[in-house]
């Protein structure tokens, strides 16, 4: 996922491929009118079927979310957690955290945010069935209470050096008011929208259309350039180009590496690319048949031309990935280069059709057989480099059908068992080491693989104070999946988004949209 299912990502449609090629504009420019006069229009690929993260978890729900919701703690331009409706915190083992709530924290009604309205939204994080998509960020028999006239305190089962990502709006967290979620019949509906904290008052949601937010006046954040700021969807990348000529749109985030270069040549248009932390890849549910042989499995990964994707599909926009986490994820607090020393330990296996081959004949199925690999319309470069790795299937005896999916529609098969063979997109929404992994090996992970060495690790390495331990920690379990071949790597991958000459970015990084990003522009009236 595009984060989230990346996890995150993101864990983010297009009706299919155009070729590997640049796709040509084929339609006439869309009718909406010149953006108007303190408005930021912002072009999203692909669309929302609710503002609720806790019941969506894509990528660019995330990023949505951000112009209106906050946690506890919030994320900066340089991926530190910084005060959100916390104005500080403490913990000295890292199973006791202690939040002091700011007086000046109002929702977008007006009304303040009071103690009742914080452990109200942790119990809605934390339940299942009102979450379902984030109350895994949240470990059972946690407890939570009032400490304090502004003060609670969480209380963990066991400790966790990362547990300050959960309460952030990147993480599992979003304070909303208790009153309005529960007058709501559908909280994050078209009809309910969502009451939260941040500098934007969502006022309009049309699922597959548009969704709609206005300058709150009540933020504790101080004031925004933007009066209004409309998220527009796109379910053709085409139209979402031509729109952007048309100066129809002002952000498009997450262009596709086939347009990058058009996009660059709109005048008065700025292009920025930076790493995502972002992990594409296959992932193999044992429990499937023909994928419960680890030879079937191999033979599949072996069909992976990870260079040629990167080089072709990407652009070279992109790395050649040998785990499930990027260097710079995994290296948030021990550097990029200790993180790539460690994740050159990891087990991968190498192009090679020869091997292939070997691989297949020695499966309980020698002679083939036929599989679907599904992705999200919005990405397409998982289209291409899936018809890439479909062409290579083909000349060793496999058919792989490759079908485009809606991301909401893609998200909710991811894990279920319905397919033995699944794309992972996962962009991180924070900067902790063990975000990708904890996802991926966790309990609830989308290969619904059970490893009991695996979880002690992932355990483990939740409670480890020392980043270089808990980082082998990490690559040790991702080393077990990658051997068991759970897990085959594409690559590391990179975003693109380009900004009208209406805005400028102000700290533009791999974290500016994980941050409450349009207070982070400035727009020209």
């Amino acid at each position: 996922m595009t984060r989230k299912p990346a996890a995150a990502a993101a864990i983010a449609g297009l009706a299919l491929m155009c070729s590997l090629a640049a796709c040509a504009p084929r339609s006439a420019a869309p009718s909406q009118a010149a953006a108007e006069p303190g408005t930021l229009t912002v072009g999203l690929p692909g669309s929302l079927s609710t503002l609720d993260v806790a019941h969506e978890t894509g990528i660019i729900n995330y990023y949505v979310a951000q112009v209106s919701s906050e946690g506890l703690l919030g994320v900066d331009a340089q991926g530190e957690l910084v005060p959100a409706v916390a104005s500080s915190h403490t913990t000295a083992d890292g199973r006791t955290w202690v939040f002091q709530i700011r007086d000046d924290a109002r929702f977008q009604d007006g009304n303040p945010v009071t103690i009742d309205d914080v452990l109200f939204s942790i119990d809605v994080a934390r339940d299942p069935d009102r979450s379902p998509s984030s109350s895994v960020y949240w470990p059972a028999g946690t407890d939570v209470s009032q400490t304090g006239d502004s003060e609670i305190t969480i209380t963990l089962p066991a400790p966790a050096q990362n547990f300050g990502w959960t309460v952030t709006a990147n993480g599992g967290l979003w304070i909303t008011e208790k009153s309005y979620y529960e007058a709501a019949g559908a909280y994050g509906s078209a009809k309910d929208l969502i009451m939260g904290t941040g500098p934007y008052r969502a006022v309009e949601f049309q699922p597959d259309s548009k969704a709609v937010f206005v300058k709150s006046g009540t933020w504790w954040g101080g004031d925004t350039s933007a009066q209004k700021i409309e998220f527009d969807f796109f379910s053709d990348e085409n139209s979402r180009l031509l729109a952007q000529r048309a100066g129809q749109i002002d952000v498009s985030v997450q262009i596709p590496a086939d347009q990058v270069g058009q996009f660059e040549a709109i005048d008065g248009t700025t292009v920025h690319t930076e790493s995502d932390r972002s992990y594409v890849g296959l992932t193999f549910d044992e429990a499937v048949e023909p994928f419960n042989d680890i030879h079937v499995r191999r033979a599949v990964a072996h069909a992976v031309d990870r260079a040629s994707i990167v080089a072709s599909v990407l652009s070279g926009r992109g790395e050649a990935a040998t785990g499930i986490e990027p260097p710079d994820q995994l290296g948030s607090q021990i550097g990029e280069d200790a993180a790539r020393a460690l994740l050159a330990t990891l087990p991968n296996t190498e192009f090679d059709l020869d091997k292939a081959r070997e691989e297949l004949a020695a499966s309980h199925v020698p002679s083939g057989f036929e599989a679907e690999l599904t992705y999200p319309a919005s990405i397409p470069e998982m289209g291409n480099a899936a018809l890439a790795i479909a062409d290579n299937l083909k000349k060793i005896g496999v058919t792989l059908t490759v079908t485009s999916k809606p991301l909401e529609e893609w998200i909710s098969q991811v894990g279920t068992g319905e397919y033995g063979l699944y794309y992972m997109s996962y962009t991180p929404t924070t900067g902790d080491a063990g975000e990708i992994p904890g996802w991926l090996l966790g309990e609830a992970n989308p290969a619904r693989y059970s490893n009991p060495e695996v979880a002690s690790l992932i355990a483990q390495s939740n409670a480890q104070a020392d980043p270089a331990a808990r980082a082998q920690d990490l690559v040790s379990a991702t080393a077990i999946a990658q051997e068991n071949v759970i897990y085959s790597p594409i690559w590391w991958g990179k975003s693109t988004s380009a900004f009208s000459s209406r805005v400028a970015p102000k700290d533009f990084g791999p974290y500016f949209f994980m941050t409450p990003w349009t207070a982070s522009l400035d727009l020209v009236q």
